[in-house]
């Protein structure tokens, strides 16, 4: 395979509106059937009006983004400092949502296309129906990767091809059948073609001739294919928003009214735990099934009849507030254990009288 990799000059700004397919045939009379169109998700999002007014600077600027960015985020994956990493509404997980400064008004800013794959397909039919050409289209824009520094272009939507190629089934030279090998082809063309854009060059599209041996592939879905499901996803959170979603999830866990009693065993596994590191005078005690039927559980509205663990926490009173801090860390403490152990907790009203107790229903 001989690849080209041929810059699309003198297509010029892109304002609300252009078309796109015209901007295209005219700049480039020399494609061809079988080309694949890299086309920086930017021209295409001014094409389709994807842009929104802010101010030119100051802090009113950062607020009005910060408000574009909550309205593009599905969820933050992490953040530290002024920077946001975040899952789109498109699925893709990107800096800022891929909000774009660059390249455009300092009183605008530009968002991605609502849906880069049917953007992609209409560029490709528009060059199909009225310039009788049959190309791919890529729609792309730069990345960061969690592991690596530098920034590569990635593929947002593609019509005319596959986004993945898969190799499983295949067999290497070696004799050995290949399992897992799915390339993403089309973000290893939007990084070819990226080598001759740039953002300082305003050159916007690119050709990769050569690659496709076929016309008219099937698109396979587009670049949806590419993102990740949820739950094949390792790393769906930066580390500090997963430790502290942990954190909250466990201190909160409640359990489910099971009429399955929590195993005794684990739950002195959870006490031994956490007792190396509670302060100096906190108590944790299980009681036994009599006392837990006969003396705290009575009462309980919603707790079922043979419900059989309960877990409680004391100390000795309060000499100052410092005291009641330190026992809540333990407690925490302790949930946390109890939900590492798949045991869920619900945090009754102390007694009477007895400010530095917590009894915990398993």
């Amino acid at each position: 395979m001989r690849l080209e990799i041929l810059p699309v000059l003198g297509i010029g700004h892109v304002t609300e509106g252009d078309d796109l397919a015209a901007l295209i045939a005219t700049a480039a009379p020399w494609l061809r059937d079988g080309d694949v169109l890299v086309v920086t998700s930017k021209i295409v999002s001014k094409a389709e009006g994807r842009l929104v007014d802010v101010p030119a600077d100051g802090p009113e600027r950062l607020a009005a983004r910060d408000d574009v960015l909550a309205g593009e985020t599905a969820r933050v994956v992490a953040s530290r400092g002024p920077t946001r990493i975040v899952q789109t509404h498109h699925g893709f997980v990107m800096a800022s949502a891929g909000i774009d400064a660059s390249n455009v008004d300092k009183t605008r800013l530009v968002l991605l296309p609502v849906d880069p794959d049917a953007s992609a397909r209409a560029l490709r039919a528009a060059l199909k129906d009225r310039y009788d050409l049959d190309v791919a289209v890529i729609v792309s824009d730069t990345m960061g990767r969690p592991w690596r520094n530098g920034l590569t272009d990635v593929a947002l939507g593609v019509a005319g091809m596959p986004a993945i190629r898969d190799h499983r089934g295949e067999v290497d030279p070696y004799g050995n059948e290949l399992q897992l090998t799915q390339m993403a082809v089309v973000d290893e063309l939007a990084g070819a073609g990226e080598l001759i854009k740039g953002k300082c060059d305003q050159v916007p599209v690119a050709v990769v001739r050569g690659y496709l041996s076929g016309l008219g592939a099937d698109d396979s879905g587009g670049a949806k294919a590419l993102v990740r499901d949820a739950a094949q996803d390792l790393f769906s959170l930066g580390t500090a928003e997963a430790r502290s979603a942990g954190l909250a999830d466990a201190a909160a866990l409640v359990d489910s009214l099971s009429p399955t009693p929590a195993d005794p065993v684990a739950v002195r596994r959870a006490i031994e735990a956490v007792a190396g590191v509670v302060a100096p005078g906190t108590v944790f005690t299980l009681l036994d099934e009599t006392e837990m039927r006969l003396g705290l559980i009575a009462g309980v509205p919603g707790w079922p009849d043979d419900a059989t663990a309960l877990v409680l926490g004391t100390a000795p009173a309060p000499v100052d507030p410092s005291d009641l801090v330190r026992f809540g860390a333990d407690l925490h403490r302790l949930r946390i254990a109890l939900a590492a152990e798949g045991i869920g907790s619900t945090l009754l009203p102390p007694p009477a009288g007895s400010p530095a107790s917590a009894t915990l229903a398993l």
